[in-house]
């Protein structure tokens, strides 16, 4: 899609691998009532299949890695790093499971000297073990759930 000049649809695809049932869920990032009703959809559709993992796949803002020491200071001043001179193009993938969530945000960047064309490099997930906000922390608690990491 990014290759042919067109954005990134927001979607998280919802899982349950015993039942090898999913779903997608899209995702409208227009307004913060929009980003809640989106993550409320995820959450309800992750109850329903009774889901073991949520796989989103989202354009986002970052910092480069020597500003993100100062993140704290670039959200005072702009109020969000999308508002900031800062702010990097990225595709955002997370991976969440009952075993712990990874992610990857290559930076997207310009085809050439296409004004529209983009693309990313290589993809390589990082395993984090305390991730916060509005889009985490998808999947219900299971009764007989034991906690526990495997990566």
């Amino acid at each position: 899609m990014l290759e042919g000049g067109q954005s990134l649809q927001s979607f998280v695809f919802v899982g349950n691998l015993t039942t090898k049932q999913t779903m997608a869920v899209m995702v409208e990032t227009g307004s913060e009532e929009t980003k809640d009703q989106a993550a409320e959809n995820i959450r309800l559709a992750a109850m329903a299949l009774d889901a073991d993992f949520t796989f989103a796949i989202m354009e986002a803002w970052s910092l480069p890695p020597e500003k993100m020491s100062q993140m704290n200071a670039i959200f005072d001043k702009y109020g969000s790093i999308g508002a900031s001179p800062f702010a990097v193009d990225t595709c955002s993938f997370m991976l969440e499971t009952r075993h712990g969530s990874w992610m990857a945000q290559p930076v997207i960047k310009k085809m050439g000297v296409s004004k529209k064309k983009r693309t990313f490099g290589k993809v390589e997930f990082r395993f984090y073990t305390e991730l916060q906000g509005r889009f985490a922390h998808f999947l219900p608690i299971k009764d007989d759930e034991v906690p526990g990491v495997l990566h």
